[in-house]
This record gives C-alpha cells, sequence and structure tokens, in this order.
C-alpha cells in the first residue's frame, strides 16, 4: 500500500433485519459505508454525525454510535492512497432506516444482507467487504 493516506470517518449502520447501508457517490463505481473526512477540528464521531446528516438525512447523537475500531485498507476510488478509517456502528431501528434518503454527493443507496454485499464483487469498497461478518 502507499505512503499517501486518506483519513475518513465510516458507520456501519444496521437495519433490525441485520442488513447493513451501504452507499455509492456520485461519479463512482463502489459502494461502500456512509461517511467522509472529518473537518479540522473534528473528532471523529463529531465528523460522522455530520458526514450522515449531510450523506442520508440521519440525525444521530454522537452515543449512538458504537466504536468498532481503526481499520486500514486500500483506498476505493483513489488509486494508490491507502484508507485509515475510524469505524463506528449504528443499528437504526425501523423507522429510522425508512427515512435514510440519499443526498448531497450520494447518488444511490442499497440496505443489504451479507450475502447481497458480497455478491456486489469488485463493486464492493476494500472497507466495506474488510468490514463484512466472516
Amino acid at each position: 500500500m502507499s505512503d499517501r493516506v486518506i483519513r475518513v470517518v465510516a458507520a456501519l449502520v444496521t437495519d433490525p433485519e441485520d442488513r447493513q447501508l451501504l452507499v455509492r457517490k456520485r461519479g463512482t463505481d463502489r459502494f461502500m459505508q456512509a461517511g467522509g473526512k472529518p473537518e479540522p477540528g473534528e473528532t471523529p464521531a463529531g465528523a460522522l454525525v455530520r458526514e450522515l446528516a449531510e450523506e442520508v438525512g440521519l440525525d444521530v447523537p454522537e452515543a449512538a454510535l458504537v466504536p468498532l475500531g481503526p481499520f486500514t485498507t486500500e483506498a476505493a476510488n483513489e488509486p494508490g492512497h491507502r484508507l485509515e478509517a475510524a469505524v463506528f456502528r449504528l443499528p437504526l431501528s425501523a423507522d429510522a432506516a425508512a427515512a435514510v434518503e440519499p443526498r448531497a454527493e450520494i447518488e444511490e443507496l442499497r440496505w443489504c444482507t451479507t450475502a447481497e454485499a458480497a455478491a456486489l464483487g469488485d463493486l464492493l469498497a476494500p472497507l466495506a467487504r474488510l468490514l463484512l461478518p466472516s
């Protein structure tokens, strides 16, 4: 992997049926967890709260985010870059999951079972593949 690093925050968002939310950003082919790059001075959880509101219309408190830890993979859409992600789990109620919608740079979203996510093959971003249950 490269010395060029992209630092992001990402949410493993799940619904009551244990499906996970995957998003595809405009101009890209790969599906990934919602999230993005922290702004200067933001904590990882604070950045994720902001990104979730901007990208999928979720208004969640930081306390709802469960840290899963740091993960490192190759970047999905930036060849030659390494991705360092602070990942949080966010379980949603059925009502909250139903209200999720693509906003900002999100072109498409999908609620996927583990098998459906795995079946995306190369269309699943490296971090999303790493986060699939084994």
